[in-house]
């Protein structure tokens, strides 16, 4: 009599010969980028969608942290979350009363303002027709627009504050994730295939995110209170706003400041001339050199883990993808992606590419 044999394990090893022979390699990358592609595009499709929700998990992120502790101090969980969840609306009322009434103040006085860039820019014809150039006002505002820039700040300002518009909803959304907060460990547990060595990478991956997005937000409100400071000091108009508008524009790398700093240096000159202009250039760039350029490096630069040119593509990404949001939280988005390549020995390759140098290298230079 011949011994019965277990075809199911021939069966399942030559459908995974199959599999590989008949599925080329390039074909796979093919299939990644058409994936990528399809996902780019539906992203961009629910915008609205998507930017609701990455506001709610960024007040997650900065909320989660309180209400951890709040149960290590034996409050119950929905106590501790309804006490963080107090405390954000009150802020989000108090800054969002401020800065709405800042932001129409600002919209209602924007045809004064343009109106004053243009008797500037007939001052500064003047001033070179006498000194013997000649150059038409159409020519010079097409190398050099003032009021495109304040049209684009109150542009930049309206789109976020439509976002938070649906306030409630994100709200909702908000507790819903803080409630949840204290069973996700467990759960991701439970669902991955290999928990002993794949949760410790996980748990250090959202710590390190966690971290850097408390920490990014505390450098950027740091910021936000000292550029509104001096302002207040130069006595330009809305301080409050351009306070705001530095610290919501810190989280952009590298760029940010610029941006922000821009209406700012405009409007001190629309007030007061050039050496208000010149003062606040000068408040920005102190401010920018203490913390963004002293204290900021020591403490976030070494958890980002990304090359500089990945972080400027990811701006542009992220920033045309989702807008302002999108270029707020382009950092955490791309260090997401980077540790899910991570995971995969066939995509390991792009995560080694998006970090800042060869681990290799790391390696000898730690020795």
């Amino acid at each position: 009599m011949k011994p019965i044999i277990d075809t199911s394990k021939k069966i399942k090893t030559v459908g995974k010969k199959v599999g590989q022979s008949i599925i080329p390699p390039q074909q796979n990358y093919l299939f990644i980028i058409a994936s990528i592609v399809i996902i780019t595009w539906s992203i961009y499709q629910a915008q609205a969608f998507f930017v609701q929700m990455l506001v709610a998990l960024f007040l997650s992120v900065i909320g989660a942290p309180p209400v951890l502790w709040l149960k290590k101090k034996r409050v119950p969980s929905t106590l501790a979350v309804l006490i963080v969840l107090a405390s954000m609306i009150i802020m989000l009322l108090l800054i969002g009363g401020v800065v709405g009434t800042s932001i129409a103040n600002f919209s209602s006085s924007l045809p004064n303002y343009q109106s004053r860039i243009d008797e500037e820019v007939q001052a500064i014809m003047n001033f070179m027709e006498s000194k013997g150039a000649k150059i038409s006002d159409t020519s010079l505002l097409q190398y050099v627009d003032p009021t495109a820039i304040m049209n684009l700040t109150a542009g930049l300002l309206s789109g976020f504050t439509s976002t938070l518009s649906s306030i409630f909803l994100i709200l909702l959304t908000v507790t819903f994730i803080l409630l949840e907060v204290s069973s996700f460990t467990a759960k991701l547990h439970t669902i991955l295939d290999d928990p002993e060595t794949t949760f410790p990478r996980l748990s250090k991956f959202i710590a390190d995110i966690n971290q850097y997005m408390f920490i990014k937000t505390g450098v950027s409100m740091a910021t936000g209170i000292f550029v509104g400071l001096w302002l207040s000091i130069l006595r330009v108009d809305f301080p409050v706003l351009w306070g705001f508008l530095a610290f919501l524009l810190n989280f952009i790398p590298s760029f940010g400041v610029v941006i922000a700093a821009l209406p700012a240096v405009l409007l001190a000159f629309i007030q007061y001339g050039m050496g208000s202009a010149l003062l606040t250039i000068i408040g920005y760039i102190v401010i920018n050199f203490l913390i963004g350029t002293l204290i900021e490096p020591k403490i976030v630069s070494k958890r980002i883990g990304l090359s500089t040119l990945v972080v400027f593509l990811s701006l542009i990404l992220w920033g045309n993808l989702l807008g302002l949001i999108g270029m707020v939280l382009c950092i955490p988005f791309t260090m997401t992606l980077k540790f899910a390549l991570e995971q995969s020995e066939q995509t390991k390759w792009i995560a080694i590419l998006l970090g800042p140098e060869i681990p290799e290298m790391t390696q000898k230079k730690e020795n």
